[in-house]
């Protein structure tokens, strides 16, 4: 089966917003370390490459991967399952990365708005990863409580990409406060590339929720709604 070419255009939304915070993390901010004896920003850059990179694009694809992938159902829901894992795994980690940045630069945690609804989405990430896993995967429950279980499942699960996409637009405009707050200028040459970093990730997060709810176009475009079926 052809990739459809909404999620085409998608992915190459995704691989635009990947090339980008690379470019901002490494060019720009000098790098990624998990230590650091001198330069902690190192330590921070690892946050929002694994937050992007890792558990919304990541998530993205298993969001997608019911109407992208060709294979059966099973095939596709254990990708979907796998896929969520590791998006959930890496969004750990990049959390951890901006507590340890936090932490060894004498800086508090947990009191922007951006921290506060970032810390719930990976919660309600796991929380929601769980759920699915039991419920439609092990020990499984009923073909009549995964019917009646399959919408909540799919909003729950979309309105948890939004809020992660939130943090993200939420954690863009905290970061380059904060920079222009230290001298960066408004309008150089790093703080159009967050912005533009910024606007590709919301019209990226747009095109997955559009297309995943959009209506399977024929038998072979199966959709989220094939779930009741196992």
């Amino acid at each position: 089966m052809a990739v459809p070419a909404p999620a085409k255009a998608t992915r190459a939304l995704a691989a635009t917003a990947a090339a980008l915070v690379l470019l901002w993390c490494v060019h720009f901010r000098g790098g990624l370390a998990l230590s650091s004896p001198t330069n902690k920003g190192l330590i921070f850059n690892v946050h929002p490459v694994l937050m992007l990179i890792g558990f919304i694009i990541t998530g993205s694809e298993a969001i997608m991967s019911y109407k992208t992938l060709p294979w059966n159902h099973d095939k596709n829901k254990m990708v979907h399952l796998i896929l969520h894992a590791v998006a959930l795994f890496l969004g750990s980690f990049g959390v951890y990365a901006a507590f340890r940045f936090h932490n060894e630069s004498g800086i508090d945690n947990l009191y922007s708005l951006h921290s506060w609804v970032g810390l719930g989405a990976i919660i309600l990430y796991g929380l929601q990863w769980l759920s699915g896993f039991s419920t439609f995967f092990f020990p499984g429950a009923s073909p009549t409580v995964r019917r009646a279980l399959l919408p909540c499942h799919m909003r729950a699960g979309l309105l948890v990409y939004v809020l992660a996409l939130l943090a993200a637009e939420l954690g863009f405009l905290e970061k380059l406060t904060f920079l222009q707050a230290a001298g960066l200028g408004r309008y150089s040459s790093e703080a159009l590339l967050v912005n533009f970093t910024a606007l590709v990730v919301l019209l990226m997060g747009a095109s997955v929720v559009l297309y995943v709810t959009a209506p399977a176009q024929n038998e072979h475009t199966l959709g989220y709604s094939a779930v009741h079926k196992s």
